[in-house]
């Protein structure tokens, strides 16, 4: 008489970063391309908030686009809160503050410099050089324009943010410092306490109770960069325990339509925060599960490769077809269309020989050479996991 063996079926192993699977330490981050997808969508939603500034629609179909659009200042928000995980989520291990800033400073400032000059052209060309004193000048070069109302849209307007992400990346060393020495409970309270002081600059902006707006200070963004330290901490050690990408993307939408109902300018931070803050790291989970998401396409996370140089220039095209269209049009349904598909494709063309000759080049010619000395544990690393060079998700 023979008896059947029954056999125990086997668990397949978490994927690291994964819920309960925290990634190790010394290992090389999978890629999130989601987020790089979600880039492009944020990307997006300011382009569209500055077709609706100018006015190229009018009726119904501006009254449709100033519905989609009005909030599409948020997507600033969005990848404050996006470039606090992705620097967190491949960050170096050993690696030093000084290294971390050269690449940093190799990946923005060569598109910042190109378009503030281009900005320059366009104002000539247009027969408008109205030229920012030297001090505007040397504070746009410096990226610190930001800390001062009268100065935080001189030449490319849309650089203001990037004096708000290079004061995230001079305090990001010791941020992250911070955070490796935090358990997970830890890092929920340094989120927690973050997310409450943003709530209550919104509140303090929106009833004036401080003499500088909020909106484009950088030390009022910082929570949003916080908050995406913080979830990425959590995904790293395997303790994010958020919704998954369906309830997140709703409450995201949700918090976007909710805009209009506030105040303009920061307090519309209030709508959106948890929404993105849970957005981010549901969609990064789900591409370390191997799940479906609506952004991890090849073509979508090739236009969020080039969504930063998208949108340092989408502005500048708009500004330069005033001269053609004069100011704020309001074209009918047709004409308003075909004239912002044509400012959509310069402004995508542009992008693509943005980051084709100046951003990837450029970068690559600061960083040679700059490769810290590898140790016998880095190359260990890099013996058992596959090398990736540059994050997929990088900001």
């Amino acid at each position: 008489m023979t008896t059947a063996t029954t056999r125990t079926p086997r668990t397949p192993p978490a994927r690291p970063g994964a819920a309960g699977a925290p990634v190790p330490p010394d290992g090389v981050r999978p890629a999130l391309p989601s987020l790089t997808g979600l880039r492009w969508v944020a990307a997006l939603l300011v382009f569209g908030l500055h077709i609706n500034n100018f006015g190229y629609l009018g009726g119904q179909a501006g009254r449709l686009v100033s519905w989609a659009f009005t909030p599409g200042g948020t997507g600033v928000s969005f990848f404050f809160i996006l470039s606090g995980f992705v620097l967190t989520w491949s960050a170096r291990p050993g690696d030093r503050a000084p290294g971390f800033w050269r690449r940093r400073i190799a990946r923005v400032y060569p598109v910042h410099l190109a378009t503030a000059l281009l900005a320059v052209a366009i104002a000539f060309a247009m027969g408008k050089p109205a030229l920012p004193t030297w001090k505007q000048t040397l504070a746009n070069a410096s990226l610190v324009h930001s800390w001062w109302q009268p100065w935080w849209q001189t030449l490319n307007p849309v650089s203001w943010s990037l004096a708000c992400e290079a004061f995230f990346y001079a305090l990001f060393p010791a941020l992250f410092w911070l955070l490796r020495r935090l358990n997970a409970r830890g890092t929920v309270v340094l989120g927690g306490l973050a997310a409450v002081v943003a709530l209550v600059l919104a509140w303090a902006d929106a009833h004036h109770w401080l003499n500088q707006p909020m909106y484009s200070l950088p030390l009022a963004r910082l929570p949003e960069f916080v908050l995406g330290t913080v979830t990425a901490r959590l995904v790293l050690l395997g303790r994010w325990r958020g919704p998954g990408v369906e309830g997140s993307l709703a409450l995201a939408i949700l918090g976007y339509f909710l805009v209009p109902q506030v105040a303009p300018g920061y307090a519309a931070t209030s709508c959106t925060l948890a929404g993105f803050t849970l957005l981010i790291p549901a969609a990064a989970v789900a591409d370390l599960r191997g799940l479906p998401t609506l952004w991890r396409g090849k073509r979508l996370v090739r236009l969020g490769e080039l969504s930063f140089a998208f949108y340092m220039v989408h502005l500048l095209v708009l500004r330069a077809g005033i001269s053609v269209l004069g100011d704020k049009p309001r074209f009918g349904a047709v004409a308003g269309i075909g004239v912002t598909a044509a400012a959509f494709a310069i402004s995508l063309g542009l992008s693509w020989a943005l980051f084709e000759g100046v951003e990837r080049p450029v970068r690559r010619l600061l960083l040679r050479g700059g490769r810290p000395k590898e140790t016998k544990e880095t190359k260990e690393t890099k013996e058992r996991s596959a090398v990736q060079k540059e994050p997929v998700a990088a900001d």
